[in-house]
């Protein structure tokens, strides 16, 4: 088992993340924590509590995050996830059956960090990095604690909001440069990975033929998602960014990753929030990688057993 924690802001493709997490028999998700990022942290908020009430899991915890960045205004991605923030197509959400607990995610975060077995509990940030740096900022002792982050954000080639910038890092590129730069293992699951991920017709009437309310579930949100990536990207398919992150902590094996120092530039007038990955540095002892190429089939095979599996 992998005890992880979920810092999220669903979101679309958080919320397969969400099933993934949940459906698998290999992850024990201590608890979900919230983060502005796709829509604001009231929106994320409620969302990933419907998600955990289609997946069932009901006993675990969602603690509220930052509803802002460090220093950058707020911004969402409306465009991509709908007013709600997680839009859907032929699907009735329902209403949450899972509350919000009390008390801040990072004070949380920080807790339970300090509360597990050292080298237990991997983060899995799949929002912007708000939370995960307030945590370190505020108990620096928990670096030495994590296992490892491993988090989908940044790209090595081409942004998606700027040319240069992928949207979590750009959200808040301070919170992502505090933690790219403390000594714990990181993983950046960016977008040269995650744009190999794509939702197909093929790979929707997989969850389709479940037969489930969580399987339909995945069909609604990737209508939606196409549809709408369609229109602000111009993709045919949509990529489901944030499952990959929760598949590499599944199995690395899925994931072909190459060791990297990462650094996130914060003053460029053009390139703000842009990730940089100095692969020359690749034969020298580094903390960080940078995930390059995906196992499709197997991914989306271990998707969809966990989505069947939650029925």
């Amino acid at each position: 088992m992998r005890k992880i924690i979920l810092d999220c802001d669903p979101g679309h493709d958080d919320a397969v993340a969400i099933l993934l997490a949940a459906g698998n028999p290999y992850i024990e998700l201590l608890g979900l924590t919230t983060i502005g990022g796709n829509h604001t942290i009231d929106k994320v908020t409620h969302n990933a509590r419907q998600v955990l009430t289609i997946a069932g899991a009901l006993d675990v915890p969602v603690y509220r995050g930052a509803s802002r960045p460090l220093i950058n205004d707020v911004v969402t991605a409306e465009d991509i996830h709908g007013d709600s923030g997680m839009e859907v197509h032929g699907y009735n959400l329902p209403e949450p059956a899972v509350g919000v607990e009390d008390g801040h995610a990072v004070r949380w975060i920080v807790d339970t960090l300090m509360r597990e077995e050292p080298g237990t509990v991997t983060l899995v940030p799949t929002g912007p990095l708000t939370n995960i740096a307030l945590a370190v900022r505020m108990e620096p002792r928990i670096v030495s604690r994590v296992r490892e982050v491993v988090l989908m954000g940044g790209a090595y080639g081409t942004g998606n909001i700027t040319a240069s910038a992928e949207f979590n890092t750009f959200v808040d590129p301070e919170a992502a440069a505090i933690v790219f730069g403390e000594d714990w293992p990181v993983v950046m699951v960016g977008l040269d990975l995650t744009h190999q991920a794509l939702a197909t017709p093929e790979v929707e009437s997989r969850f389709a033929a479940l037969g489930t309310s969580a399987g339909d579930f995945v069909v609604a949100l990737v209508d939606a998602f196409r549809h709408n990536y369609k229109d602000a990207q111009d993709f045919d398919n949509p990529p489901v960014h944030d499952p990959c992150a929760v598949a590499y902590v599944i199995d690395p094996s899925l994931v072909e990753t190459v060791p990297a120092p990462l650094s996130v530039e914060l003053a460029g007038t053009l390139t703000r929030g842009r990730t940089v990955a100095d692969f020359r540095a690749s034969d020298a002892p580094c903390n960080s990688s940078v995930a390059t190429r995906l196992d499709v089939e197997r991914f989306w095979d271990l998707v969809v057993d966990a989505v069947q599996r939650l029925g």
